[in-house]
């Protein structure tokens, strides 16, 4: 098995530091609202390494964390005029029922950056009796980047080059660094903001040092893979190097794994431009296996571009995924009891030989394109030479490969029930009380709003009754 180590530059053999365990960390999302489709790919990703390596037979400690203290959860707070951890203990619960909705497992560990605290005053304080971090007048904590000799390894950017991707107005307390380029470990409170005691002052953990210590703490000093979105490779990855390894005195992680950057139509997406999409809100228009399709329909490290027709293209591919299962599902049950004819035995070496073909294109740093299409060569075996007369033998051997396969992608092999989510339903309640007060004209918007989602209204002597478009 290969993989593209970000640092080196070069597809690397995949050799674990345990054999037969792979320890994997990923860096999880900022809880201050719904995910989006962003946050999704890495999410998606990742979670089909981890079935991957779980389907060769390792034992994964997989570690992803939440984010639940930062400055725009503070500032959401704020707004609501609610406690910070209202905010964060909201939007951890709205993204794990995303997660479901996109059929992520749930990582062996999913710590919080509020619950790790403790662990992050104490490597703080070895960073500063080591040299490698000082405390300002103010009680902020910086790390000194020039204390750590590799620096820029994994981002190839010097001390100097990095220096020129800094913000040119300083914020508070920066002008007590020693250096542009050094970064907060610790920060003292302002008025109103979440704050723990420490030996420096009253206040709250850098963004960096977060993820370093949760990682040693779940995973040990040193780790097979580390992993998230390129836009975390400078600073965040590259500060969580320098930490780590200035503490353990050893290579934080044998490999660096990042997945490229999601557009929208063509456009980098933000909330400016208004085509900002959560995956909340995706999830009204298209069952989230879909949106899992679509995103491992490209190859990780190549940019992906979302829009409808792409969607319409993964649904149609899902569709076909499933009538395919439906097809050896039904034939299953009539199927004869008998030995398998010579026809049927080729049929199996071509099965074989097109798993082989998922497994390659999964070991050459997973590429999933390719994985995919393999599966879809299978469907196509089964649609040709499976009937109701099939040995069951037969289809069983091609279900039961279709069906690891599809784990793999995080693909369930069968029909999810239709059910309607809490919005739905407000709006076809409000509907119908439009329609009692005679409101046709507010009947009529919901209607056109349900039809956008994908919902098609009938109305019935026995009532309203509904189906997807």
């Amino acid at each position: 098995m290969k993989i593209f180590d970000t640092m080196s530059r070069y597809k690397e053999e995949f050799v674990p530091l345990h054999p037969g365990k792979v320890s994997m960390y990923v860096c999880g999302p900022t809880v201050y609202n719904f995910i989006h489709i962003g946050n999704a790919r890495p999410m998606i990703f990742f979670d089909t390494v981890r079935r991957y390596f779980e389907y060769k037979g390792y034992d994964v400690n997989y570690v992803s964390n939440f984010t639940d203290v930062d400055d725009k959860i503070i500032r959401a707070a704020q707004e609501e005029g609610v406690d910070a951890s209202v905010i964060s203990e909201r939007y951890i619960a709205e993204c794990k029922k995303d997660m479901a909705g996109m059929n992520i497992m749930p990582a062996t560990t999913h710590p919080l950056a509020t619950q790790e605290i403790g662990g992050m005053i104490e490597m703080i304080q070895r960073l500063i009796d080591g040299g490698h971090a000082y405390v300002a007048p103010d009680g902020t904590v910086y790390y000194r980047v020039r204390s750590f000799e590799g620096y820029g390894k994994l981002s190839h950017k010097n001390v100097e080059e990095n220096q020129s991707g800094l913000r040119t107005l300083k914020v508070t307390g920066e002008e007590a660094k020693e250096d542009p380029n050094d970064f907060v470990l610790w920060k003292p409170k302002k008025e109103g903001e979440p704050f723990w005691e420490s030996p420096w002052c009253e206040g709250r953990p850098g963004w960096h040092i977060e993820c370093s210590v949760m990682s040693k703490k779940y995973l040990g000093e040193q780790i097979d893979i580390h992993g998230g979105g390129e836009d975390l490779v400078f600073p965040h990855h590259e500060n969580e190097i320098a930490q780590s390894e200035a503490v353990s005195g050893k290579p934080f992680a044998k490999y660096w794994m990042h997945n490229a950057f999601l557009n929208i139509d063509n456009v980098k997406m933000s909330k400016s431009l208004g085509n900002f999409k959560t995956v909340r809100q995706i999830s009204e228009q298209y069952d989230l296996q879909i949106l899992r399709l679509f995103m491992l329909s490209a190859h990780y490290r190549s940019p992906l571009n979302f829009s409808r027709e792409m969607m319409e293209g993964a649904k149609a591919s899902l569709e076909r995924i499933l009538t395919g299962m439906d097809h050896l599902r039904d034939c299953l049950k009539k199927a004869e009891d008998r030995a398998l004819s010579d026809a049927e035995h080729a049929g199996l070496q071509q099965m074989k030989s097109l798993v082989t073909k998922f497994e390659t294109a999964m070991e050459d740093d997973f590429n999933t394109a390719d994985a995919i299409s393999a599966v879809f060569e299978l469907i196509k075996l089964s649609n040709s030479t499976v009937t109701e007369e099939s040995a069951g033998g037969y289809i069983e051997a091609l279900q039961q490969s279709l069906t690891a396969l599809l784990q793999v992608l995080g693909i369930e092999p069968e029909r999810k029930e239709l059910s309607l989510d809490s919005r739905v339903e407000a709006l076809i309640a409000e509907r119908q009380e439009a329609r009692k007060n005679k409101n046709y004209a507010r009947a009529d918007e919901i209607r056109a709003e349900l039809t956008k989602m994908g919902i098609i209204l009938e109305d019935t002597k026995e009532g309203v009754k509904w189906k997807k478009a």
